[in-house]
C-alpha cells in the first residue's frame, strides 16, 4: 500500500504545508477608517514612518502614520524613502508614492496596488517590480493596462498608489543554494522541492508509472476529493485548439 498523495497531505492541514504565518507584520491595505467619499473628495497627509521587509512577501512594506491619526501598512513604490510626505486622496499630487482614486489619476500614470472595489485595501499588481498603466476614463469607469497585457474596467472611487512596486530586481538574483529557496517557499507555504507525478511510481500516485497506458487523464472537476484532485482542476479544454469552420474559410480567403 503506498502512503498519501501530496495533494491528500495538503488537505489535512498538517504542519509540513503550513505558512509560517506567525512571522509576518501585518496586512497591507489602504487604511480603512477613511471612507471612499472622504478620500475621493478630501486629502489626507501623512508621513512613511518605516520601510521593512515581511516574510514571504518580495516586495518592501512601509508604514504611513496619518495626521488624524490613522496608520496602514502597504505596498511601497520604487523611490520612497523614511520621512517622505505622503498624500491620500482626490486632491493629492500626482507624484510617486501618493495614493489617490483611479478617476483623478492622468492617463498614462504609471500606478500600482490598486482596489478591485472601492474600499477593499488594495488587491491588484502588489508583486514587486509590477505595475499598471491608466489608460483612459470613460462613464463606465477607467480602463487600466494589468502587467499581464489585459485590460479591464475599474471604478474610478477604486484607490490605487502612484509609481512600480519597489523590488524590482528580486527575480534576477539567483539563489545559488537550494536551501535559500527552500526558505523562501516554506515562508509561502509552498512545499518544495516538488517532484512529478510522472516521476512516482503508480502506487503512489494517479500518474504515477513508466507506461503510457497506464497514465490517467489530468482534469478533474471541482468537486473531486483531495486524492483525485490533481492535474488540470476543473479546464474547459486540453490541447491544441481546433479552428473553427467560419475561422478557416477566412484564413484561407474564402
Amino acid at each position: 500500500m503506498g502512503k498519501r498523495i501530496r495533494v491528500q497531505r495538503r488537505g489535512h492541514g498538517g504542519p509540513t504545508f503550513r505558512a509560517s504565518t506567525h512571522k509576518r507584520i501585518a496586512p497591507t491595505s489602504y487604511p480603512n477608517t477613511i471612507g471612499v467619499k472622504d478620500s475621493y473628495e478630501q486629502t489626507f497627509n501623512g508621513t512613511i514612518a518605516d520601510v521593512m521587509h515581511d516574510p514571504g512577501r518580495g516586495a518592501p512594506i512601509g508604514l504611513i502614520k496619518f495626521e488624524n491619526g490613522n496608520k496602514c501598512y502597504t505596498v511601497i513604490p520604487e523611490g520612497v524613502h523614511v520621512g517622505q510626505q505622503i498624500q491620500l486622496g482626490g486632491k493629492a499630487t500626482v507624484e510617486v508614492g501618493n495614493i489617490l482614486p483611479i478617476g483623478k489619476i492622468p492617463e498614462g500614470t504609471l500606478i500600482s496596488n490598486i482596489e478591485l472595489r472601492p474600499g477593499d485595501g488594495g488587491k491588484m499588481v502588489k508583486s514587486s517590480g509590477s505595475y499598471a498603466i491608466v489608460v483612459t476614463h470613460t462613464t463606465q469607469g477607467s480602463i487600466i493596462k494589468l502587467p499581464s497585457g489585459k485590460s479591464r474596467y475599474i471604478d474610478d472611487f477604486c484607490r490605487a498608489t502612484v509609481g512600480v512596486v519597489a523590488g524590482a530586481g528580486r527575480t534576477e538574483k539567483p539563489y545559488l543554494k537550494a536551501g535559500s529557496h527552500f526558505h523562501q517557499m516554506k515562508s509561502k507555504g509552498h512545499k518544495y522541492p516538488r517532484t512529478r507525478g510522472r516521476a512516482m511510481v503508480a502506487a503512489v500516485h494517479p500518474y504515477g508509472s513508466s507506461k503510457r497506458s497506464a497514465r490517467k487523464v489530468t482534469t478533474t472537476s471541482h468537486g473531486a476529493p483531495p486524492g483525485q484532485k490533481v492535474g488540470l482542476i476543473a479546464a474547459r479544454g486540453t490541447g491544441r485548439k481546433k479552428k473553427s469552420a467560419r475561422a478557416a474559410a477566412i484564413s484561407e480567403g474564402l
